[in-house]
């Protein structure tokens, strides 16, 4: 029979996706959450319809990174197997994903180029950062909010499927607290983007140059943004 997922399981799918995709340790991350929604090895595999030892093989690095294939029927297999016992998981994690903190998330289905991003959303660099480098989405964050209350694990569903993305910080005063948080989590964003900064603090555009990450503002509200660039 097929269960019911409660509400916030596709954010969930996507924090834990995010996460395997970006550690540094595949299987030591897909072994966490296996052991976090407390399935074994044995209930997964048939819930996958796989051999057991694929997900130890995985789990104890003898198979190097999952493709995206067997990680969506992964991370579903243990959201599917979590709703059957009544959605413990998904409603201890069911926090921070708010629509004021994470107002606008996508992936592009191809780069894009930083200068001809900044283009589109008639942006201006600030920090001196003119660097080449590829945009592979974005995300549009409400600035106040994100620093109240995103918690670590809320900050991979803030950067998707990939790092290589722009930033959008909302309600921006000075710029200071956006590039602290920035500079304090060990995954950093391609480019960080202001829309409608009251004023920039000297302070932001260091800590832009310090962890080379460009720094743009723009006058665009975040509707427009989003319609800029709904085509990519």
């Amino acid at each position: 029979m097929k269960s019911n997922r409660f509400p916030s399981s596709d954010a969930l799918i996507f924090n834990v996706s995010g996460e395997i995709v970006m550690s540094s340790d595949p299987g030591k991350t897909i072994k966490k959450w296996r052991e976090e929604f407390n399935v074994t090895q044995k209930e997964l595999s048939e819930r996958m319809k796989i051999n057991t030892s694929v997900i130890s093989d995985y789990e104890t690095g003898r198979r190097k990174s999952p493709g995206a294939q067997f990680l969506k029927s992964l991370v579903s297999s243990l959201i599917e197997i979590d709703a059957e016992r009544g959605s413990p998981v998904q409603l201890k994690f069911s926090l921070g994903t708010e629509k004021d903190v994470i107002l606008d998330i996508k992936e592009f289905f191809y780069d894009v180029d930083l200068q001809k991003f900044i283009r589109m959303i008639e942006g201006k660099e600030v920090s001196g950062l003119a660097m080449k480098r590829s945009i592979r989405g974005y995300t549009i964050l409400d600035s106040l909010n994100a620093i109240l209350k995103l918690t670590s694990f809320d900050y991979f569903r803030v950067y998707g499927w990939t790092s290589e993305r722009a930033l959008f910080f909302t309600n921006v005063e000075f710029g200071r607290s956006p590039m602290i948080a920035v500079r304090v989590h060990p995954i950093k964003p391609a480019v960080v983007v202001y829309i409608k900064p009251k004023r920039i603090d000297p302070l932001a555009i260091k800590l832009a140059e310090i962890e080379g990450i460009p720094l743009i503002i723009t006058d665009l509200s975040p509707d427009q943004i989003k319609e800029k660039l709904k085509s990519i």
